[in-house]
């Protein structure tokens, strides 16, 4: 086992062009909830850049040396995780992100402990024991999907990340070899695409950079000006270093770096401390759903009753999404 938490399998030095191929055992605690997290991201899957099918997700990745992908497939007692690399230098980097993306080394028990004492989410938690919070494979795209999903439907904001990445994000050097289906980068008149599913990795390509959207983001996205003015502004902060995202950084001082960025609100800021930080305990108590859950299950004080959750409360907003 690696430092990262995989034990490796199988590798197969492909050509060049095809990068480096590994197959890897992703270990977890019990229980865990595979529908929910794999749920959870296939509903938001961008076409172009994620994909899922038969049970699985896959995605690609911007690492420090180049372009990867990783196809992650549930397995008893693991995840098994399919990793294609430009540079194999950039494997831990890799898995570290599989990792934190299906919050795989949460320890679901004290989670449950604490959340199934609490009568009115008991019936919740042994419906769906360990349940997990989506993490993020990458602090800017993380924020700027945030933004474009901000007071639209999760299909529309699909389509508008997908046209996006069609537009400003680099391919990735490989396509999957199971068949050889081929995949248009236009967008149907719905807004979806074949690349969702299991053609999607036949047109691979990783989310843009802030500073491709930072530049001609304008040129691309549709909607109100305002909206778009926000996206590229914060695009142009991530690109100057004015705001860094990443895992590393303090909760608070991230906090206030991105409410100071217009279009930004708490929700937003709280959505990407939780999903990119892994901060377990911040509950979305404004978001619409988690209110329409939090009544669903006799709760009528959220803001109160959720004191009793610390420090798990993320791990609570996931149950009440569920229950709404």
């Amino acid at each position: 086992m690696d430092d990262a938490g995989a034990q490796v399998g199988d590798a197969a030095d492909a050509p060049p062009a095809a990068g480096t191929r590994l197959s890897l055992r992703l270990p977890y605690r019990e229980p865990f909830d595979v529908s929910g997290i794999f749920g959870f991201l296939g509903a938001r899957a961008v076409p172009g850049v994620e994909w899922t099918a038969n049970g699985t997700y896959g995605r690609t990745l911007r690492l420090p040396h180049g372009p990867a992908t990783i196809e992650l497939v549930p397995q008893d007692n693991h995840i098994r995780c399919e990793v294609q690399l430009s540079d194999v230098r950039d494997l831990g980097s890799a898995v570290a992100r599989a990792r934190r993306l299906l919050d795989l080394d949460a320890d679901p028990q004290a989670v449950m402990r604490v959340l199934g004492s609490d009568p009115l989410l008991a019936p919740a938690v042994t419906a769906a024991p360990g349940i997990r919070v989506p993490g993020a494979v990458d602090g800017p795209e993380l924020l700027l999907r945030a933004m474009l999903g901000q007071q639209v439907s999760v299909a529309a904001a699909r389509t508008a990340a997908a046209r996006l990445t069609a537009a400003l994000g680099d391919a990735v050097p490989w396509t999957s070899t199971e068949d050889d289906a081929e995949v248009s980068s236009e967008l149907p008149p719905d807004g979806t695409s074949q690349a969702a599913d299991t053609a999607g990795r036949h047109a691979l390509r990783l989310f843009p950079a802030p500073q491709a959207i930072a530049e001609r983001g304008r040129d691309v996205l549709r909607g109100p000006k305002r909206r778009i003015e926000a996206i590229c502004a914060a695009a142009e902060a991530l690109a100057s270093g004015q705001v860094d995202v990443h895992i590393g950084r303090d909760s608070d001082e991230l906090r206030a770096e991105l409410l100071e960025l217009p279009g930004v609100g708490p929700w937003t800021a709280d959505y990407v401390l939780m999903r990119v930080l892994g901060a377990p305990d911040v509950l979305l108590a404004d978001d619409l759903v988690i209110r329409k859950g939090s009544s669903a299950v006799g709760i009528t004080d959220l803001a109160d009753h959720s004191q009793a959750w610390r420090p798990w409360r993320s791990y609570a907003g996931m149950y009440l999404w569920r229950s709404a």
